[in-house]
């Protein structure tokens, strides 16, 4: 009866549009758990110090107060605010933890309306914004739903090349010899699929963001279940194609096949029907820095992983049906996190590079007629700009403390490519950035952050006028 309320007042909500669904999407490592905490510390102050000069709500004083409210799913987790806010405003400070499960938290915005009808109707309005968080590995299996369990085998089999080729050594040794149209042996399989998981591990380890499954990498409750004991099958080229097409029942492969199926049908259809069909709004959280700091390998990998990955949402323009019955993402804004660990001259080089990143799933959105933007970002600001003297040049630089030991440190990172990075960039100049550690603030301040304001602005600016 509850949860038929819920729904009731959700649907009522979203005829009117006072209600937003925020989907905050990244790779893991992407700074998703830092970026909401940051943005409701930033909202809960709007009228205690909050600095947001190009959120226009804020800007014309009509957003009178923002208060947590609970959220309307009672079965999911409730994100851990408080815990990001405590760790981030300790001594000495610390990032949020990342996020190992499905949570939500919802705001609600009390405001006065501008240039809507519903200045007409009333002097104040209340919008309603959802937020969800999840791991970054669970978002990779969305791509897998498209995919049956021969053309998801040959993929990841012709991923293992380079770098990942060598992390998959104990895993292929495994396979040789391995019979796929043997009758099926339970702990042969679940020792080759341990090998593939800590092959994935490793390539986590390693920089690359491409993992398959990725709740193998966070599996939560579901730790040695049969559904986490499958791999992606070698050689498939060398088997006879009419033993592939109808496996036959007892087999290793039909056990492979069963297990992939259930995964998909239980595990990641699940997450993707329960999580990802109401959302009206998208940012994109993207890491440029690390896959430069790691080398060519894993960014492209990156790359691969972001264009797999956008093309499990669904896109288009509102109208008061999809509102009600089918929601699309009417607004997609992607954003270079990090942005205080390069200088200020470097921050238009990083949203060049991302725009080039995300070129693909850009041209897809926009094809369906939807806002989209692109900026660099810090959720929470680490670093102080400045510059220092150095054989008698006058450069930019950086001031921090170092994440490693708490070190401080003045450095200059080097200069970020506008476009994606060829041979040369990896030959002769690489990049090197540092993990900075948030800064010491006091409770009764705002965490410091670059250009959340203008994130604020276009994701919700015009829900609020």
């Amino acid at each position: 009866m509850i949860n038929l309320q819920n729904q009731l007042r959700e649907l009522m909500d979203r005829g009117t549009d006072r209600h937003l669904r925020l989907a905050v999407t990244g790779l893991s490592r992407s700074g998703k758990t830092a970026f909401i905490t940051s943005l409701v510390n930033q909202l809960l102050n709007v009228n205690s110090g909050a600095r947001l000069p190009l959120f226009s709500v804020v800007r014309d004083q009509r957003l009178l107060g923002v208060k947590r409210v609970p959220q309307r799913d009672m079965g999911t987790a409730r994100f851990s605010y408080d815990e990001g806010i405590a760790q981030l405003y300790s001594t000495p400070p610390t990032w949020p933890t990342p996020t190992r499960g499905i949570s939500e938290m919802q705001l609600a915005l009390r405001y006065r309306p501008q240039n809507s009808l519903l200045r007409h109707l009333r002097d104040t309005a209340t919008l309603y914004l959802e937020i969800v968080d999840y791991p970054g590995e669970w978002l990779l299996d969305l791509p897998m739903l498209a995919q049956d369990y021969l053309s998801w085998s040959r993929q990841m089999v012709g991923l293992l090349q380079g770098e990942r080729g060598e992390l998959a050594a104990t895993w292929r040794r495994l396979c040789q010899g391995f019979d796929p149209f043997a009758p099926a042996d339970e702990n042969q399989l679940a020792e080759i699929a341990a090998a593939w998981t800590d092959y994935l591990h490793q390539c986590k380890q390693a920089g690359l963001h491409f993992i398959q499954p990725g709740r193998f990498i966070l599996p939560g409750d579901m730790a040695g279940a049969p559904a986490l004991q499958f791999f992606p099958l070698p050689g498939l080229d060398e088997l006879p194609a009419s033993k592939l097409a109808q496996a036959e029942k007892g087999t290793h492969l039909h056990m492979l096949q069963t297990r992939y199926a259930w995964y998909c049908q239980h595990v990641v259809k699940g997450f993707y029907r329960d999580h990802f069909l109401r959302f009206d709004r998208q940012i994109v959280l993207v890491d440029c820095l690390q896959p430069l700091n790691t080398g060519p390998q894993a960014f492209n990998d990156m790359r691969l992983a972001l264009t797999q990955l956008m093309q499990s949402f669904h896109y288009g323009q509102r109208t008061l049906f999809r509102r009600l019955f089918s929601p699309v993402i009417d607004r997609l804004l992607f954003a270079a996190t990090k942005a205080d660990h390069i200088t200020a001259d470097q921050h238009g080089n990083m949203v060049s590079l991302l725009q080039q990143l995300v070129q693909d799933a850009w041209q897809n959105a926009a094809f369906e007629g939807i806002s989209i933007d692109c900026l660099g970002l810090a959720s929470v600001q680490a670093t102080e700009s400045g510059t220092v003297s150095h054989n008698g040049e006058t450069i930019p630089a950086l001031r921090g403390a170092r994440l490693s030991d708490g070190a401080p440190l003045t450095v200059y990172p080097g200069e970020v490519p506008p476009r994606l990075p060829g041979p040369q960039f990896w030959q002769e100049q690489g990049f090197q950035f540092e993990q900075f550690r948030p800064r010491a603030h006091t409770t009764d301040q705002p965490l410091p952050h670059i250009r959340l304001d203008a994130a604020l602005e276009f994701l919700l600016g015009d829900k609020l006028r």
